[in-house]
């Protein structure tokens, strides 16, 4: 994947020392300074965690359903659809992208439209006329996806039959039956179940504005025929459940009235057990809001206090961003799918750790004692279903979510502590406990062949992506070269480098490499990252900087630096759906946490003083602000590829800082290796 071919070589071809080390240590104690002012009184940072504009139009669609009009906030939600339309005008003809300079996504740019006009935009204001062209040319709404037309249907605006049949008799399958809910995700799991019981009762919204798409349709649509399915659904599956979704269509009316009532007693029950307080079932955004659905359709009380809670947890992701002022013209409103405390708390961790300094020290044992209160040791989540006899030690992504922890986020946290205590001696063996339960479950949460999954075992049944349901083709939470990455490096860091566990890990990695010699990287955009966690793993495990797996990953970073000596890479380097990872994107500018996590992947191939390395130091400390942060408006964070990106707004600060700091670190260094697992 070439991003400028031949350029990176010939500028390379010049040699380059880097910044200085003056220069360096100005870089690391601005930044440094800058994440030490974010952290929170009880220790812990938390960043903006931004999607693209489907959640906050959703937002806006979740309480028109329930005839809620927020005037004040829908202005400032307005300003920011609009904003974000005109910014990318270029890119997406009118419409609106998954991602900072990504092309039109026609679910996206509907919703987005469709909120815009239940806030009170004229279908004839140039901004809304601009999006309606885009969007009739690229098909129109009826090649929507299944989430949005499900939005669709419950405002009248598509027929239910435009939705795949999913019923609430689900939830009485037993564990055996090809589809159960413990053979999909986490994230599938939460948000499908409480909206079986919506397409069940098939609610209709109240709309208070009486707004409406018809004009987004190219043909009306009480008249399609077919509607839009997954391009990487093939045949057989296709066509079989196909014929079972028509079938469950026909027969929706036929279902026994004592089954569906066990059925949405079963999915009441899972839902109320997962609520999860403030943070909300799934602590996702759409199960939150399905959640909300579910129990308005079964008829719950508005003071109910579980639909109080889940109305809660959506308001917690409300984000403001005042204009200041003289610029209340600017005042915006979004709204983000997630928040991400742990997962900022950790990374932040392991950056100022390799700054170094005592009031960064400070910080981060403080960091570090508020994680000790988010590990989950009480609750057998999801997770037992393929595990049984493991005992929980864990954390999740988010504030709380004690059902789905993960072990990408357990590994990155046992990393940090690991190195602290180790660092800091005697006064950090309050931690041994908690890293040693993290460890016995991220070892018991390997899955067959080597790898893990971020959130369950083993969870490979493929065949699910096929159905109409998974037109995103995201069902699922197979093994990952990233996830095991990280896995492995904290086994190694551990010093169990030498157990099987570790050697079936190295071996999956060693597998998953690709033909060009980057890993695909699932949880984040996307080669450089996969390729930045693969070699720190392997690295920490041992494996020589000389063998071809590391000399493959270099000379792919190495031709993939731009230009500018930054790297940079968006989410259209996924391949198609369908489609085959050669089918990979070629240019793409720079960015700080992508040309950090290249810098970073180098260093642990071996490649300290390599010009690659001092070239893309030279573009950090070039791009830096006064501030200590970088400017990043790229969505370098997956969701789930080629369907839903996010933008960490801590990445543009962690990474670089982390970077750099290591450069420096390793000059200073007699062993030039790097001996920590990240």
């Amino acid at each position: 994947m070439p991003i400028l071919p031949g350029t990176a070589d010939q500028a390379i071809q010049g040699g380059s020392s880097g910044p200085d080390n003056a220069t360096l240590e100005q870089a690391i104690g601005r930044t440094a300074r800058h994440l030490l002012a974010q952290q929170r009184p009880d220790g812990h940072w938390v960043f903006e965690l931004e999607a693209d504009c489907t959640i906050p139009a959703e937002y806006v669609m979740l309480h028109h359903f329930f005839g809620r009009i927020q005037p004040e906030k829908e202005a400032r939600i307005a300003r920011y659809l609009r904003r974000v339309q005109a910014e990318q005008l270029g890119n997406c003809a009118g419409g609106w992208p998954l991602f900072h300079g990504g092309p039109l996504d026609i679910s996206c740019s509907v919703k987005a439209y469709f909120a815009l006009k239940m806030i009170g935009d004229s279908a004839d204001a140039p901004h809304m006329v601009t999006a309606r062209k885009a969007i009739l040319a690229a098909g129109g709404a009826e090649r929507s996806n299944v989430f949005t037309r499900s939005t669709l249907a419950l405002f009248g605006a598509v027929p239910w039959r435009a939705v795949p049949m999913m019923p609430p008799e689900l939830m009485l399958l037993p564990r055996w039956f090809p589809f159960h809910v413990s053979k999909i995700s986490y994230w599938a799991r939460t948000v499908l179940i409480p909206l079986t019981v919506v397409i069940a009762r098939q609610p209709k919204a109240q709309n208070p504005t009486g707004a409406g798409i018809e004009e987004l349709f190219t043909t009306p649509p009480e008249q399609v025929k077919e509607w839009a399915g997954g391009a990487h659904q093939a045949e057989p599956w296709a066509s079989l459940f196909k014929g079972l979704d028509g079938a469950l269509h026909r027969a929706r009316t036929l279902f026994p009235r004592t089954h569906r009532m066990r059925a949405e007693a079963a999915c009441e029950r899972f839902v109320t057990e997962r609520l999860n307080g403030a943070d909300g079932l799934g602590a996702i955004y759409p199960a939150m809001a399905n959640a909300i659905m579910m129990y308005s359709c079964m008829g719950v009380a508005e003071d109910d206090p579980r639909l109080l809670t889940a109305w809660s947890s959506i308001e917690k992701l409300v984000q403001e961003r005042p204009g200041g002022a003289g610029q209340e013209h600017l005042d915006e409103t979004y709204v983000q799918p997630c928040l991400s405390p742990v997962w900022d708390t950790a990374l932040v961790s392991h950056a100022l750790l390799e700054a170094g300094g005592e009031e960064q020290h400070s910080a981060v044992a403080r960091g570090l004692d508020w994680l000790t209160t988010k590990e989950i040791t009480d609750v057998r989540g999801d997770w037992s279903w393929q595990r049984p006899n493991l005992k929980p030690g864990g954390w999740a992504f988010q504030y709380e979510n004690a059902h789905y922890p993960d072990v990408d986020d357990t590994a990155v946290v046992v990393l940090a502590m690991d190195r602290f205590r180790k660092e800091a001696g005697n006064e950090a063996g309050t931690y041994d406990p908690a890293v040693k339960r993290a460890t016995d479950w991220t070892v018991g949460m390997q899955s067959k062949g080597g790898g893990w999954g971020a959130f369950d075992a083993d969870n490979t049944f493929h065949y699910l992506n096929h159905i109409p349901f998974a037109d995103h083709g995201a069902l699922l939470d197979p093994p990952t070269a990233d996830v095991s990455g990280r896995c492995l490096a904290m086994l190694a860091q551990l010093g169990r480098g030498d157990e099987a566990t570790s050697k079936a890990a190295i071996e999956y990695m060693l597998r998953e490499q690709e033909a060009d010699g980057s890993w695909y990287g699932r949880w984040g955009v996307n080669y450089v990252y996969g390729t930045w966690s693969a070699l720190t793993a392997l690295n920490a495990a041992g494996l020589p900087h000389g063998h071809q797996a590391m000399r493959r990953a270099v000379a792919w970073l190495v031709e993939n630096q731009n230009e500018d000596g930054g790297w940079g890479e968006d989410g259209m380097s996924y391949p198609s759906r369908g489609g085959t990872r050669a089918d990979k994107r070629q240019e793409a500018p720079s960015s700080a946490s992508q040309t950090a996590w290249a810098i970073l992947a180098l260093m642990a191939a071996g490649e300290a003083d390599h010009p690659a390395v001092q070239l893309g130091a030279e573009w950090l400390t070039r791009h830096q602000k006064p501030d200590g942060d970088w400017p990043e408006e790229d969505y370098t964070g997956t969701g789930f590829p080629r369907v839903f990106y996010l933008r960490y707004h801590g990445y543009r600060r962690i990474f670089p800082l982390w970077a750099l700091a290591r450069l420096r670190n390793l000059r200073t260094s007699n062993t030039r290796r790097v001996t920590h697992g990240l």
